[in-house]
């Protein structure tokens, strides 16, 4: 597939997937969406990426559905099905993510409202520039939030806050965010991506296999119980425990020296 609405690009096995129209500040058409899956599918089945940033271009990350257009779902039918089109795009392209083996690190680079938002906060690690904010913007026009919204927000945020989000649609700050534990780090907009492309070669250097696991393991765990959260513990130890980065890393730690992680 070629892209027009992305663009996708790759360096010492990290992926940057960038969402590529700042004339609408990043806004989301079907178009844009299916290319973002096929760019997460490319990252998935090339083994030599191990790490992925998702950012915007320009001023911000971007401004979620673009209703300007067919963000919504209406392909000039004149009856948009936003329930539908969650269906057929937008939730296939959350769950490609969170299915990563890979790390995702999400720069935000400006406003993150409505499906932007969503997407931004799916990120393993957030770092925010200082002018970034978040924005549940569901509300003001007459919709739920979604894109994983619902289900990613409590676990972040707790409930009380994930409501204020979500029911007021009012604007929160980075340094807020931050102090919420939506993000993990505010930078001056001039390092960002700086900072992003550093800790995704952390991860790029790192035992792939066992991030991934991590990742997913977390996930699993956090609607089970403490003896079905040890199960999941157990399996993915066992997994673990086969890999070549574990052999490295125990030849390392008895031999003193810094391991040298393949992903394998």
């Amino acid at each position: 597939m070629d892209y027009e609405n992305i663009l996708l690009e790759s360096e010492d096995s990290v992926a940057t997937l960038t969402i590529n129209r700042p004339k609408v500040l990043n806004g989301l058409n079907l178009a844009t969406v299916e290319e973002m899956i096929d760019a997460v599918q490319r990252v998935r089945d090339d083994e030599t990426l191990r790490a992925l940033i998702l950012t915007g271009a320009g001023r911000g990350f971007s401004s979620g559905a673009d209703l300007s257009g067919d963000g919504t779902g209406d392909r000039g039918t004149g009856k948009p099905d936003a329930g539908k089109v969650l269906e057929t795009h937008y939730n296939p392209l959350l769950e490609n993510l969170m299915a990563l083996n890979a790390p995702i690190i999400t720069a935000v680079n400006g406003p993150a409202a409505g499906a932007g938002c969503s997407l931004a906060i799916c990120g393993d690690f957030v770092i925010c520039a200082e002018e970034a904010y978040f924005l549940q913007a569901f509300v003001n026009i007459g919709l739920v939030p979604d894109v994983g919204s619902t289900w990613l927000l409590p676990r972040i945020v707790g409930r009380a806050r994930a409501l204020e989000m979500m029911m007021l649609g009012e604007k929160i700050p980075a340094e807020k965010a931050l102090d919420w534990g939506l993000a993990y780090k505010v930078v001056p907009g001039d390092t960002l991506m700086d900072e992003a492309k550093t800790l995704a070669q952390r991860f790029a250097k790192g035992p792939t296999q066992a991030y991934a696991m991590i990742r997913q393991g977390v996930r699993d765990c956090m609607d089970r119980t403490l003896s079905e959260g040890l199960r999941v513990e157990r399996i993915n130890q066992l997994k673990a425990g086969r890999t070549e980065d574990f052999k490295e890393g125990v030849s390392a730690f008895l031999g003193k020296r810094k391991a040298d992680f393949k992903g394998l």
